[in-house]
């Protein structure tokens, strides 16, 4: 997936709401388990990124955020090698940036940093489809794309 390039997932996005305003989205997820890394479960950018996946059929489970930038390299590494092993692909919300590429490099499935975050790029890409549709369906519509780029 390529952040730099937003083209694909944008049609990817638009593909998706049509079928989800036609009533015939599919559960392109289901059987999948994604780990949602965050403080609060019930934050903006959680609530959004699960229902996003949930409405793809995909299972999501809370964690709570238990790294941060002082936590050894050994800590780290045995973490996300868990969290690959237990999860397809993992969303790390109120994360550090950099931890967040550290857990990426060692847990062995995809892992986002903070895709349904508003000040994440895709926020703004939501704002530039086209189309109907309310800026929270584009906005779900265009997570989907980005996390079926990776799963599916």
């Amino acid at each position: 997936m390529s952040l730099q390039d937003p083209s694909a997932p944008r049609a990817h996005a638009r593909q998706l709401l049509q079928a989800a305003q036609a009533g015939s989205l599919q559960p392109l997820l289901r059987g999948k388990k994604l780990g949602l890394v965050c403080a609060a479960e019930d934050g903006e950018a959680a609530l959004l990124f699960r229902r996003a996946a949930e409405a793809l059929g995909a299972h999501v489970a809370r964690l709570p955020v238990s790294l941060s930038a002082h936590s050894s390299a050994q800590e780290v590494q045995h973490t996300a090698r868990m969290l690959g092993r237990l999860y397809d692909a993992i969303e790390c919300q109120d994360m550090d940036s950099a931890l967040v590429a550290r857990v990426r490099q060692e847990a062995g499935v995809p892992v986002f940093d903070a895709i349904a975050a508003p000040a994440h790029p895709s926020a703004r890409w939501a704002t530039e489809l086209d189309g109907p549709g309310s800026s929270d369906d584009k906005r779900l519509s265009l997570l989907q794309a980005l996390l079926l780029s990776e799963l599916a």
